[in-house]
């Protein structure tokens, strides 16, 4: 992608390496939310009930890939990533740094990033601050002169985690209330005449319940606990439940 009106005539000065490897955490922590939100949409909420493993696999294998595809070509656009763009640097083209490397090229360089612990100690050691991929793509990484303003590319840092931590809870949470481990313990807390006299009556749940479900060969265990709402009061409920194959999830456990 080539985009060199704005910087015609522009002396350029190499990024220092702390502004890189802090453009390289920033940019792996969102693709990997981009990969694991990918995975989690194409699953769907009701991945938790879903016996067949392999097709589980298979879909987390193809997302994977769609997932490392949108990796490698993090700097496609004008050689700045969402890292580069938030710590003011971009990549360029070793011998005429007006020039943006081609897609490919920035492609086949991040493709190094997959031996990370080499990149990094290449990084820095290397008197022209280039780790592998910049060596054998041929391409430097210099400051950017048209930088957002510190507040600006603050902003973008804070709401990208705070986007982060909502999806994860809300899908999570999504993810727990949709199975047959958390319907089949509502059922039997809605049937506890104790739990029923302590709320004053049950008039809801919680919004996330916390634990876990493991399923392996269709053998299945959860531990969950759970905030039943009540006229009275709420309570909180813990829940242990297993589950064989080809068979329903049953209460193991129950307390208060």
């Amino acid at each position: 992608m080539q985009n060199n009106q704005d910087y015609q005539h522009t002396d350029f000065q190499l990024s220092s390496r702390k502004r890189r490897i802090a453009a390289f955490l920033v940019d792996h922590f969102v693709m990997t939310f981009l990969i694991v939100s990918i995975t989690f949409l194409a699953l769907g909420p009701d991945y938790l009930n879903e016996p067949d493993f392999s097709k589980i696999t298979a879909i987390m294998l193809t997302t994977f890939l769609i997932g490392f595809a949108i990796y490698f070509g993090k700097d496609s656009i004008n050689g700045i990533s969402i890292g580069k763009w938030i710590f003011g640097i971009m990549v360029r083209d070793e011998d005429n740094p007006e020039i943006v490397p081609s897609i490919g090229k920035l492609f086949f360089r991040n493709i190094f990033l997959i031996i990370g612990p080499v990149e990094f100690i290449m990084l820095a050691s290397s008197n022209e601050k280039k780790r592998l991929g910049d060596k054998i793509a041929k391409t430097i990484v210099v400051k950017n002169p048209n930088t957002p303003s510190k507040t600006l590319r603050i902003l973008a840092l804070v709401g990208a985690g705070l986007v982060f931590i909502t999806f994860m809870i809300l899908f999570v949470g999504a993810a727990m209330k949709n199975s047959d481990a958390y319907q089949v313990a509502v059922k039997n807390i809605e049937q506890n005449e104790r739990i029923i006299e302590d709320t004053g009556g049950i008039t809801g749940y919680g919004m996330m319940p916390s634990g876990s479900i493991n399923i392996t060969n269709g053998f299945g265990e959860a531990q969950l606990s759970i905030t039943v709402l009540g006229n009275k009061k709420d309570v909180k409920v813990g829940v242990y439940l297993t589950k064989q194959p080809n068979d329903d999830w049953q209460l193991i456990e129950m307390n208060q």
